[in-house]
């Protein structure tokens, strides 16, 4: 029998895999396109993923790494210059440093940082952190199977 936090990292491994599955193919004009009125782009999402939620939420919440929080920085924007292959290589990386993080820590473990803007809410533990990381990594596969499909029509699962 599977452990819990087995179950957990499995969930947000599925969901990972579906955001790099469903952007597998995809120019990297299409990639740099914004497609929905919102003007964010394939590419900035996954930049914000790398950033604002495995890096966030694992190294800098879970684990205290010593990375400062730059709140004028938009993840959603990719740095000018930066190519398709390396916002790819720094998600990829972010989920390894991650996964190093779940390993190590009790799914108990509370917060090591929180920041003080944030004092009304707080995820309490790990697990907490891990179910929240699940969310919005699948929130954002959907999204971007919703623009891969009005960009050229290939869908990554479809149950009719």
């Amino acid at each position: 029998m599977a452990s819990e936090r087995d179950v957990l990292r499995a969930t947000l491994d599925a969901q990972r895999e579906h955001v790099l599955g469903i952007l597998e193919g995809l120019s990297d004009e299409a990639l740099q396109r914004a497609v929905l009125p919102t003007g964010w782009t394939c590419l900035g999402l996954v930049h914000h993923l790398a950033i604002d939620v495995e890096r966030f939420w694992f190294r800098i919440i879970v684990a205290n790494e010593p990375i400062e929080l730059d709140e004028s920085d938009n993840a959603w924007h990719v740095p000018p210059g930066m190519p398709s292959g390396e916002v790819f290589d720094l998600y990829r990386r972010e989920i390894e440093l991650a996964n190093g993080v779940i390993e190590v820590t009790d799914l108990d473990t509370p917060p090591a940082r929180w920041p003080d803007e944030w004092a009304t809410w707080k995820l309490e533990n790990l697990r907490e952190v891990l179910m929240h990381v699940i969310t919005e990594t699948a929130t954002h596969a959907g999204h971007l199977d919703a623009v891969r499909e009005l960009i050229d029509g290939r869908t990554w699962l479809i149950l009719t």
